[in-house]
């Protein structure tokens, strides 16, 4: 199957054992989707539409190691590193997060495709969370030190206002 828009050729899979749920995948440079056999060719046509933009996304942000990314970060600012660092798909209103406590920072995989600085900024901010839980006086003062802010944040606020992401 073709569909308008999407990178990758589709593939439909109906299951007999399959009841409610939906379920797709990369695969071999194809889209897989599997589906119940009953399902409506509208319904798959809705599914595709949420699934496949968030299967390409994850295809592009592959290659970028956020591992290296902030430990390189967190070496050039003097910030702890964090216990984990992963790319995530269902982050649609932030750019990221962290989980103070344990650690754990998520970058939305909507940013795969953005420039360097704009990336750097989005893990830089979420170190900066590592030693300052809030946005107070602290934390803007550790983040004063990437000279590129102002030009990040004005991309991020860019992307956001026109939905380009």
């Amino acid at each position: 199957m073709t569909v308008e828009g999407v990178d990758h050729p589709v593939d439909i899979v109906r299951s007999a054992r399959r009841k409610k749920t939906v379920q797709a995948r990369l695969r071999d440079g194809r889209i897989e989707m599997r589906v119940p056999a009953g399902m409506s060719d509208r319904e798959i046509q809705h599914h595709l539409a949420a699934l496949v933009p968030r299967l390409e996304r994850q295809h592009r942000a592959a290659p970028v190691d956020l591992i290296e990314r902030a430990e390189r970060l967190a070496r050039r600012f003097d910030l702890p590193r964090p216990h984990t660092i992963r790319w995530v798909s269902n982050q649609s209103s932030r750019w990221g997060s962290c989980t103070f406590d344990a650690g754990a920072i998520r970058i939305s995989d909507r940013l795969a495709e953005v420039p360097d600085f704009v990336l750097d900024y989005v893990v830089l901010h979420e170190l900066t969370h590592l030693v300052e839980s809030d946005h107070g006086p602290g934390f803007r003062a550790l983040m004063a030190r990437y000279r590129q802010a102002d030009k990040a944040e004005g991309y991020l606020m860019a992307l956001s206002r026109h939905g380009l992401v």
